[in-house]
């Protein structure tokens, strides 16, 4: 792995890398540079409580799906929160869509592959790292 190391708990050691996508709801443009900063600011408290780090990185007592559930509920509730703008333009209430994907980084996708995927996507190719820290 090139970033991450493995976690070692009192009875098992593990490195468990999940790639994430889960647009806004309606896929409306609703992350602005002070979006872009509350966003960063709820997901390093999520991490800290919940022991999940983005790429995320999970120990074994999460499924994807309660990682997943975890993250976007909180962000969700937070940014509406400090962001009533972002609401406003979502009109149904929802911050992101229902469904999501998620892969397992691993041979078929390593950490920096995944990287550069993420950083080439959407209609400007606007990548910003918003935080990195070694664990």
């Amino acid at each position: 792995m090139s970033e991450s190391e493995y976690i070692h708990r009192s009875h098992n050691v593990s490195v468990l890398l999940y790639h994430f996508v889960c647009p806004a709801k309606y896929r409306r443009v609703v992350f602005s540079k002070a979006v872009d900063e509350s966003l960063r600011n709820i997901c390093l408290e999520i991490s800290k409580r919940y022991a999940i780090h983005f790429l995320i990185q999970s120990i074994h007592r999460m499924s994807p799906t309660q990682i997943i559930t975890t993250v976007k509920s909180l962000t969700a509730r937070e940014i509406f929160k400090k962001h009533p703008e972002v609401k406003e333009k979502l009109w149904g209430g929802e911050f992101w869509t229902d469904g999501y994907f998620v892969n397992t980084v691993s041979k078929f996708g390593d950490e920096t592959s995944i990287s550069k995927y993420v950083r080439n996507q959407g209609v400007e190719k606007d990548y910003k790292v918003l935080h990195s820290e070694k664990q």
